[in-house]
């Protein structure tokens, strides 16, 4: 009889046992699910002409294909012409978004900044005067916005006339840019402006490119006549030194490049504004460009901006918010 009761505890602890067990591998099965990657897609930072309206939004499953997505999702309130051009993004280590733009065509020390957890509702819009020092400063035009994650410092790259600053060549004084930087952790104190590169010619819309550790590229615009086109240069920082300015990967009138990594391939958006037509080239090396053209589509009335990827569940709000 004794036996017979312990037989049956033996079975009762092994029947829990493996109750505990099932229980433990479904928890387990649940978390596993749960963390898995949410499936990401791409967007790209938009504006129209004449640049009044608003930030807007274009998204992409494959980084080739576009489609835009309706609606206006901050309008501009700062700066003295209070228009928005050359949005640019990136998102921290947070998770927040992080927005700059230029505010003025001339005129005005300064570019526009605002955060964004879901890019539908935003913080409010601030002024950094970074070009105050110099009440001689023509303009503030493309910020772009890289994340260092070697030191976790935000740089915003972007161009200014100082005339008489620099050697005079075509270009007039108040058209004689440079490219210049500042540094951030917290978009509440920045460094003071610094030079990121002088290749001895006006040169705008500068956009960096993180290969691998010590190993960077800087993606611009040659902005004198009758060049005005596209050229790369390299560093082991991304703040420079820069050297090595390229041939033009690009014809004549075009700017705002876009970059970004798909597959093993880079590919570089640009506004080929004389032929009014949203081109672009792929690459591997930054010293070989092909013409991609032929595999691309990108909506009408598209100005440039920056592309960056975010999860689908963020392009799903995007498109349900308007």
């Amino acid at each position: 009889m004794a036996a017979k009761k312990i037989n049956t505890m033996k079975k009762s602890i092994l029947y829990i046992l493996g109750l505990v067990l099932l229980m433990s591998c479904n928890t387990s099965k649940k978390e596993a699910e749960n963390t898995t990657p949410e499936k990401e897609v791409y967007l790209f930072t938009s504006f129209h002409e004449p640049a009044n309206e608003g930030l807007r939004f274009l998204y992409s499953y494959d980084g080739y294909k576009w489609d835009s997505i309706p609606g206006i999702y901050l309008k501009p309130e700062v700066g003295v012409q209070k228009i928005m051009r050359d949005p640019s993004i990136v998102q921290g280590p947070d998770s927040t978004f992080h927005l700059v733009w230029t505010c003025s065509w001339k005129g005005d020390p300064a570019f526009g900044y605002a955060s964004s957890k879901d890019l539908i509702n935003w913080s409010e819009q601030q002024y950094i005067p970074i070009m105050a020092f110099d009440t001689t400063t023509v303009n503030v035009w493309a910020p772009e916005l890289f994340y260092d994650d070697e030191a976790n410092d935000f740089i915003i790259v972007w161009a200014s006339t100082v005339p008489f600053k620099f050697e005079k060549g075509i270009e007039d004084e108040d058209n004689n840019h440079r490219l210049y930087y500042t540094k951030t952790k917290d978009f509440k104190d920045f460094t003071k402006a610094e030079l990121l590169y002088d290749p001895g010619y006006s040169s705008i819309d500068a956009v960096i490119v993180k290969r691998d550790s010590a190993d960077y590229v800087l993606v611009f615009k040659d902005n004198t006549r009758p060049e005005r086109n596209m050229k790369v240069a390299f560093a082991t920082t991304p703040t420079g030194e820069y050297i090595n300015p390229s041939a033009p990967f690009t014809g004549n009138f075009t700017e705002g490049p876009s970059v970004v990594k798909v597959g093993n391939e880079w590919l570089i958006y640009f506004d080929a504004y004389d032929k009014k037509s949203y081109d672009a080239v792929s690459t591997k090396d930054f010293k070989t460009f092909t013409d991609i053209n032929d595999k691309i589509s990108i909506p009408v009335g598209h100005k440039h901006g920056t592309i960056f990827k975010a999860p689908e569940s963020v392009l799903t709000k995007l498109k349900a918010a308007k």
